[in-house]
């Protein structure tokens, strides 16, 4: 009997304009670790171009831009600019990112779609990792060094939640720090 099951393109349902205000980032601080709630904007765009790796690794791609605020204050916190990469030929799910405090990382992962757009991607980079690696400025590695990085998404509809985990070597002890938001589409 043929397989004739359907392959689902992960990244469409991650496109648009993505609002949340029920945001929490777990912190560390040098005494007392923080919990700080905060809503964020997260756009999520096509890139228009076909890419293609030594001929043979076809790759389609999402562009994304993240602005994260402090409710306390309306302060920035975090901004972010990446890219979700889907491998066809292998369903690898990859995001590459950075962030403007000197660090960059490649995490891939798995994930599950289906046809009503719904997908749930999980992606994971650790530090030395010849794969799934991480790099960061020598003050980063010194005063703030990330260990791990995983990021779960699930998309069912116009919702997004997500997780994301940090595992850092700061104020002379390991931190688990945690963002996480639901958010939803606005565009």
């Amino acid at each position: 009997m043929m397989n004739t099951a359907i392959k689902i393109n992960p990244l469409l349902g991650l496109i648009g304009t993505w609002q949340g205000d029920k945001g929490l980032d777990l912190a560390p601080k040098p005494v007392e670790d923080e919990r700080n709630p905060y809503y964020e904007t997260l756009i999520i765009e096509p890139v228009d171009i076909a890419i293609e790796n030594a001929e043979t690794q076809e790759l389609t791609a999402v562009k994304y831009f993240q602005v994260v605020r402090e409710k306390s204050n309306d302060k920035v916190s975090h901004n972010e600019v990446g890219y979700w990469i889907w491998d066809n030929n292998t369903d690898t799910i990859m995001c590459s990112l950075s962030i403007p405090r000197g660090l960059s990382l490649v995490a891939g992962g798995e994930f599950t779609a289906n046809e009503a757009g719904d997908v749930s991607i999980e992606v994971n980079a650790k530090d030395g990792d010849a794969e799934w690696g991480i790099v960061q400025s020598p003050f980063l590695k010194e005063k703030a060094r990330t260990l791990s990085f995983k990021r779960t998404f699930k998309v069912e509809g116009n919702k997004l939640t997500y997780k994301q985990e940090m595992e850092l070597a700061i104020y002379n002890k390991s931190f688990n720090h945690v963002d996480s938001n639901v958010l939803t589409k606005v565009d």
